[in-house]
């Protein structure tokens, strides 16, 4: 054979892999749609495909835009936009106004803001492949299901507590693990609170309410509430923080003590070998679970936001979460997938136990969440 002939033989076994793993969904829209005219593959040829303008847009968590949790989303697709939010009513807020997106990733005790404001639309579990694999408890979820649709795939679920340094607090704050930490005169700009209407929350129960009482205050008790104790705990704190990273260096450098702080945090600094510890505050230590809403404003095809949801759901990003981040899963393939050694040392594997365990954070009305979502920003105005 000359080795034209040969060139040409390889050129067709090469079409022929390249329309083969087409087919099979196992390259992206980007190595499709820039290879397809080397290979002389017609566009009609090729699988249903979004447009070029119909990427994917993802409302997001900092550090949840990391490729590894959806990594079999971007080997089809490509990687989505993301547009970073604070928390979910800065999200809410963002839709409101007009920004088009086509997910959202919000908690157990937020989905109903979105639903209210009807921006969530119903998910269509028998479109997700490994919905079937979802703890069977978390599929029928409060926040998950809302009058009797599904409006939230749950994916993450944790705790929320206070990571301190145990080289650096006093003996009685280990003693005596305490919310107060964040309003005691002692540790000023040593702290680090959540950018959150929290600060006024656990300054309720630190005056003897209930997490649900403290969570559902309004009028009088909740502004007294903000001027003494929501004051105090935003002048106190070195920082009021929007991402994770910006903790786990303050901490990791000594610049703060203790600050609000999920899983990840802990995991992250042990692993670095410096000393921290998670408290169980006498006043509560709290749990959630988080997941991935559909949004009726976004512009890309739906399938995609469902790859997307799907890609979350796989026991392999379980695996990456709880590795990677000490957080619990959805998908119960996950703890079989994970190292053992890093599943032990979550000490939860069921979610159900993780929530009855700790203080579950809760969905209020949208009036009283907007009262607070008002004092709380008329309290860091004032601290300006």
């Amino acid at each position: 054979m000359h080795g034209d002939q040969k060139q040409a033989g390889g050129n067709d076994m090469q079409r022929l892999k390249f329309i083969d793993r087409m087919s099979q969904g196992k390259l992206s829209r980007r190595d499709m749609l820039t290879k397809a005219s080397a290979f002389g593959v017609g566009m009609l040829t090729l699988p249903s495909l979004p447009k070029a303008a119909d990427v994917l847009t993802c409302l997001e968590w900092a550090g949840y835009d990391d490729p590894s949790y959806f990594k079999s989303f971007s080997d089809r697709n490509g990687t989505p936009n993301f547009s970073i939010f604070t928390g979910e009513e800065d999200a809410l807020a963002k839709v409101l106004a007009g920004f088009s997106a086509d997910v959202m990733h919000p908690c157990n005790y937020s989905v109903n803001r979105f639903v209210n404001a009807k921006v969530a639309a119903e998910i269509d579990v028998t479109k997700l492949s490994n919905w079937k694999d979802v703890f069977p408890a978390l599929q029928t979820a409060d926040g998950v299901v809302m009058d009797g649709k599904v409006v939230m795939a749950p994916t993450d679920w944790g705790n929320a507590s206070i990571a301190y340094r145990p080289d650096l607090v006093d003996e009685d704050f280990k003693k005596n693990e305490s919310w107060g930490i964040f309003y005691d005169d002692k540790y000023a700009g040593k702290v680090a609170m959540l950018d959150s209407e929290l600060c006024i929350t656990f300054g309720l129960m630190l005056d003897g309410m209930s997490y649900k009482e403290a969570a559902w205050a309004t009028g009088d008790k909740l502004k007294a509430a903000a001027d003494k104790w929501g004051r105090k705990c935003t002048a106190n704190s070195r920082f009021l923080w929007t991402d994770p990273t910006e903790v786990n260096q303050a901490l990791a450098s000594g610049e703060i003590v203790a600050a609000y702080a999920w899983n990840d945090t802990v995991k992250n600094l042990t692993d670095q070998g410096i000393p921290v510890a998670y408290a169980r505050p006498k006043e509560g230590f709290f749990t959630w679970y988080c997941g991935l809403t559909l949004l009726n404003s976004g512009k890309a095809d739906k399938a995609l936001a469902y790859d997307f949801i799907d890609a979350w759901l796989s026991p392999e990003t379980g695996k990456t979460l709880i590795e990677g981040s000490g957080l619990g899963h959805s998908n119960t393939k996950s703890f079989e997938l994970a190292d053992k050694q890093a599943v032990a040392k979550m000490g939860f594997t069921d979610p159900i136990q993780h929530m009855k365990d700790g203080t579950l954070f809760i969905q209020v009305s949208d009036q009283v969440q907007t009262e607070y979502n008002k004092v709380w920003g008329d309290t860091k105005a004032l601290m300006q």
